[in-house]
């Protein structure tokens, strides 16, 4: 079920890439997404209605569940939508999948846990492998540096949202009933600001848009996030993020075909390095059995 669940989510998110850069246009970022995950957040709250799982976050739980959606459903994709508007959508998926990374970095911060060499070296390699991506770009002007900022931001949120999911695993809550609350508020929070910021309330009716926007927010948000959030849960973050070594695989494949990227020496090597890094990251933690982050507690009251 694990691997079923790997390819499925690299399948997935390494083709949602070039989607997000297809929103990109009249449509204000903020209102994009909220359109992406307000379908998603009705489609799943109406799958738990009729399944009868719904389920109230309280207390703790619920602080949690705030804190995901302004994380993983909200500012997340701020900063990867920004960062699309000058880098090519292939070498921001190669961005995210340093999350590995990210992970096991705030699995120390916040737990403790205790960094392997392994793990430095990992970072390392990976941090080498981005400078020969965007070494092109970079070289040519700054407008990939604010990209690589925004797509390294991108990933920080995803990764913290990433521990808020397991926490909340770990309270007895499932990915699918978080996710629900997790997108309501993320949109919740983008439609807010998008009112007090004064956008046009726009919507592109294009058949190129409204294809992105329902390719996104059901195989990309609904199935998608549900599939990698329960891998976190069975599997912990860091362990669950080694499926984000094999995105740059497909994106940067799709980017060549529907944006025209084009592969050089230095691009390959940077993959191949960034790659290395991610599975070097994880070699430490494949031999063991990991499990949530945060113990399991008392689950919160059913609605």
């Amino acid at each position: 079920m694990n691997a079923f669940l790997y390819v499925l989510v690299v399948l997935i998110w390494g083709t949602t890439w070039i989607a997000l850069k297809w929103q990109l246009g009249p449509v204000p970022i903020a209102l994009s997404i909220a359109y992406r995950f307000g379908l998603a957040a009705l489609l799943l709250f109406a799958w738990l209605l009729w399944r009868r799982q719904l389920v109230v976050p309280r207390g703790r739980a619920l602080v949690w569940v705030l804190a995901q959606g302004l994380c993983l459903f909200c500012l997340n994709f701020v900063c990867f939508l920004n960062a699309s508007r000058t880098v090519a959508s292939g070498l921001v998926a190669v961005v995210f999948s340093s999350a590995a990374l990210w992970n096991a970095l705030l699995a120390r911060v916040v737990h403790g846990r205790t960094i392997a060499p392994q793990v430095l070296a990992g970072g390392a390699l990976g941090l080498t492998g981005l400078v020969l991506l965007f070494w092109p770009e970079i070289s040519g002007g700054q407008a990939s540096l604010a990209g690589l900022a925004w797509a390294l931001g991108g990933t920080l949120c995803f990764s913290t949202g990433n521990l808020l999911s397991a926490a909340l695993q770990g309270q007895g809550l499932k990915p699918v009933q978080t996710n629900a609350w997790g997108m309501a508020v993320g949109t919740a929070l983008l439609a807010g600001y998008a009112l007090l910021a004064g956008l046009p309330l726009a919507f592109d009716a294009s058949a190129r848009y409204v294809g992105a926007w329902l390719y996104l927010a059901i195989p990309g948000s609904v199935i998608g996030f549900t599939a990698y959030l329960t891998l976190v849960g069975r599997l912990g973050p860091e362990r669950a993020a080694y499926s984000t070594v094999l995105f740059p695989v497909v994106a940067l494949n799709v980017s060549a075909w529907a944006e025209g990227y084009r592969w050089t020496a230095p691009a390959l090597a940077g993959l191949v390095l960034v790659m290395a890094g991610n599975v070097l990251v994880f070699r430490r933690r494949a031999s063991k059995t990991s499990a949530p982050t945060v113990p399991p507690s008392r689950p919160p009251a059913r609605a």
